[in-house]
């Protein structure tokens, strides 16, 4: 696969403040727990590039191979804590807006498992991962993780 073209250089002046706000809103909550947010907002979203990327980043935080792996079922794996899965059913709600209205339980799930600042850090993640995918997906993108970690 060939990307149709570069963002960054096409569009320095966006791309440059848009890496440095999902810089600063990946940093506000616990690592881990934003890496599954990742991988999970992309593996709806279909997106290669960001699940590579982010499965990578996910183990060398630390990760679990058997916590990746299960993720695409999360609702079943009974290795995610009452915190994550909060996270994990608003990333699904938000990240399938379209597909209905369900995302009143999941705000349910993850108003008792998160302050309000939280919600907010946790809702921008969401929409900067999204974001991600489909830029990656729209233009054809595929970036090796340590191409990536050496570019930032």
């Amino acid at each position: 696969m060939t990307a149709k073209l570069d963002p960054f250089a096409a569009a320095p002046g966006v791309m440059k403040p848009w890496f440095a706000a999902s810089t600063t809103i990946a940093a506000s909550l616990e690592p881990a727990l934003i890496e599954l947010i990742k991988i999970r907002a992309s593996q709806v979203n279909q997106c290669a590039n960001c699940i590579n990327m982010h499965t990578v980043e996910a183990r060398a935080k630390g990760e679990s191979e058997q916590r990746i792996y299960l993720l695409s079922a999360w609702r079943e794996a009974p290795c995610y804590t009452p915190r994550e899965r909060a996270a994990l059913g608003w990333t699904d709600a938000l990240t399938r807006l379209s597909e209905g209205h369900t995302h009143r339980a999941a705000y349910n799930a993850l108003a008792a498992e998160f302050s309000e600042e939280e919600q907010v850090k946790l809702t921008m993640m969401i929409n900067i991962i999204n974001g991600w995918n489909r830029l990656a997906v729209g233009f054809d993108l595929w970036i090796e993780p340590a191409a990536a970690k050496a570019a930032a």
